[in-house]
């Protein structure tokens, strides 16, 4: 039974709000994960973080969109380890050193498995500052649910997809069989 996690997060702030590009300045609201070991979707708030941890640490393989570039920065914000030596499958890094230009999940997903975003991530802070928590939790999960369904069809066909506006609907080849890792895991959440 794979121990794979699908992760996505939804932060208080933005970047205008911090003053500039800092990653350490954001602050999260949720964590949505869907966990391939229970088949269940379960969003975290930022209380709750710690025991999120544990299960992370565990898992085979985190996978996200942009994880490397946005979610693991903001989440070392509130983790002792370093998320970036995590076993992971960034799906917008795998994009871009394909074909050297970044797209947006909304784009891929449309193009590749016919289905939208429910939204972006600026609707989810005014929730944030609304305190619609609800509303964060749901969105956030229906970007894992996107996430995970690019993933599905990425890891079967071997490719994904995505619109050029010159050429019409143009592939991207893909391969996102975890690869074996040398180094060990080490468990760094304290048992206490």
């Amino acid at each position: 039974m794979s121990k794979e996690i699908v992760l996505d997060i939804e932060t208080q702030n933005t970047f205008q709000d911090v003053g500039g590009y800092n990653h350490d300045k954001l602050l999260i609201s949720v964590i949505g994960c869907y966990f391939y070991e229970t088949d269940t979707y379960e969003a975290f708030e930022e209380p709750e973080l710690p025991m999120l941890w544990k299960r992370l640490e565990q898992s085979d393989r985190i996978i996200g969109y942009n994880t490397k570039g946005f979610d693991y920065p903001v989440m070392n914000n509130y983790y002792s380890g370093d998320f970036l030596t995590f076993s992971s499958l960034d799906i917008l890094e795998e994009i871009h050193n394909i074909l050297g230009f970044r797209l947006k999940l909304d784009d891929v997903a449309a193009a590749t498995v016919g289905v939208r975003k429910s939204g972006h991530g600026l609707q989810a802070v005014e929730w944030w500052k609304q305190g619609e928590i609800q509303k964060i939790k749901d969105y956030c999960l229906q970007d894992v649910k996107v996430t995970k369904a690019v993933y599905e069809y990425g890891l079967k066909y071997k490719a994904l997809a995505y619109e050029d506006r010159l050429h019409g609907r143009r592939a991207i080849p893909v391969n996102f069989e975890k690869k074996e890792e040398l180094a060990p895991k080490i468990n760094l959440t304290m048992g206490f």
